[in-house]
């Protein structure tokens, strides 16, 4: 009978859930992903666990990578924000555990006669402790938690991003500084075939107008080099903000080709469910979680408080009296308190945490949809990237083939200057197509990487 009791009293203080039951909702995308010409056949293995170092394999790019995780502002705010919401989850556990404390005092009368009385006291004990029958205070604390763990995996969304605008900062530097090259070449070019077209004019075999053409060239290229030479410094600017500290030349890639080799393209499985994984749909389940938890705390403010005290001290007349027999005091009691009348407010409370629930809710399902998006478009990029690059690749082989033909017809008389000149400006323009094409190349495997969601972590709870 009495461990009946003691079960039925440990049940009651331990409280009830008036929060609703959280179930994940199913994800209101398509369970694969998009099919048809744009992209490719996806591997039927379940994606894998990846980390940054998998997908980024130039050691220069994970020794920066490296320093930025180390020295990166954003991330260390990040970090501090993370430290700040899990010790908010003590701050609020700490409301379900009873306020132990001791105190001592001494206290002198006088009285009518003259006299002095001193009284000495020494006390211990709960001074406060709320009964959550209800599941307020659990429930207020299970909502911090799950605030921390979407705090937590906005930290991840923050790395996540910083790795990735870091190996497509790396990765436009090297773009940049091929295109410095190929406009220093033309510049060079275009600067011999002035002044030779210069002589031809002096000698009566040119034209004034072929000569200005010439000086077309000559002047594009030199504005790019110029631009280029720019882009360049403003490139390593960016990968300094970055990593956040100055960055050795020796870790920056000159040549996009080893660039390219060395960034890895991640299957992305065949079924959207991956996404659940991102930090960004995982901190608006956990913010969603939170909204739900609420709820049982609003619903909770519906009931009466209860609470306990419990002291137990020693009073009297004497210091050395404390130490006596009979100096032992106790004091046990207990409150209620509820609110007869209130003009409907928590009613109102609990339909507001109702839809902030439904509105978190929305919020989730928007961020999947949204992350189903951005995975559809980098699989539809990456789908056709290969024929894009390959027939650019051909447009610039034609290209210079045709330059060197036309430049040798040139010489023998055959072609004209402005054949010669329109063939160089075409080779020119695909060099730079090449260039950019091969960049967008790196940056949908990186834009794959980071819609994918990166490495796979989970969250730990606080």
């Amino acid at each position: 009978m009495k461990r009946a009791a003691s079960l039925a009293l440990a049940a009651l203080l331990a409280g009830c859930s008036l929060a609703p039951h959280y179930v994940r909702e199913t994800p209101p995308v398509p369970q694969g992903w998009p099919v048809g010409d744009a992209y490719l056949r996806q591997s039927e293995a379940a994606l894998p666990a990846v980390s940054w170092r998998d997908v980024f394999t130039d050691p220069r790019l994970q020794t920066l990578v490296g320093q930025a995780l180390a020295n990166n502002r954003d991330l260390r705010v990040a970090a501090d924000n993370l430290a700040a919401a899990r010790a908010q989850v003590q701050v609020q556990r700490a409301n379900q555990l009873p306020l132990v404390g001791i105190g001592a005092g001494v206290t002198r009368h006088s009285t009518e006669s003259g006299g002095v009385t001193t009284q000495w006291s020494a006390s211990g004990g709960v001074s406060t402790f709320e009964l959550d029958l209800f599941g307020r205070l659990a429930n207020a604390t299970s909502a911090q938690q799950d605030i921390a763990l979407a705090t937590e995996s906005s930290t991840r969304t923050v790395r996540l991003g910083l790795v990735a605008d870091l190996a497509n900062a790396w990765a436009e530097r090297a773009a940049d500084a091929e295109l410095l090259q190929v406009a220093r070449e033309t510049a060079n070019a275009a600067g011999r075939q002035v002044e030779l077209q210069r002589a031809l004019l002096r000698g009566g075999v040119a034209a004034r107008s072929d000569v200005a053409q010439a000086e077309q060239v000559l002047a594009t290229a030199e504005a790019d080099v110029a631009a280029q030479t720019t882009a360049v410094a403003q490139d390593r600017n960016l990968i300094e903000l970055l990593v956040g500290a100055p960055v050795d030349p020796s870790l920056l890639a000159d040549d996009l080709g080893t660039v390219s080799a060395s960034v890895q393209a991640i299957p992305a499985g065949t079924s959207s469910e991956v996404l659940l994984r991102r930090p960004d749909v995982l901190a608006a389940e956990y913010r969603l979680k939170a909204a739900n938890a609420n709820i049982g705390v609003a619903r909770a403010a519906l009931f009466p408080r209860i609470s306990l005290t419990a002291l137990l001290g020693l009073a009297a007349t004497s210091f050395e009296g404390l130490f006596k027999a009979g100096a032992l005091t106790s004091t046990l009691g207990g409150s209620g308190s509820y609110a007869l009348f209130a003009g409907g407010g928590a009613p109102a409370n609990v339909r507001v945490s109702e839809a902030q629930r439904d509105a978190a809710l929305a919020t989730w399902e928007k961020t999947v949809q949204g992350a189903f998006r951005e995975v559809a478009d980098a699989l539809a990029r990456q789908g056709t990237m290969a024929e894009e690059l390959a027939a650019v690749e051909r447009r610039t082989a034609a290209a210079a083939d045709t330059a060197r033909l036309v430049t040798a017809q040139y010489r023998g008389g055959v072609a004209s200057s402005l054949a010669n000149l329109d063939a160089q400006r075409s080779l020119y323009a695909a060099q730079r197509s090449e260039v950019a094409t091969r960049l967008e190349a790196v940056r949908s495997r990186v834009t794959l990487y980071r819609v994918l969601g990166g490495d796979q972590l989970v969250a730990t709870a606080p």
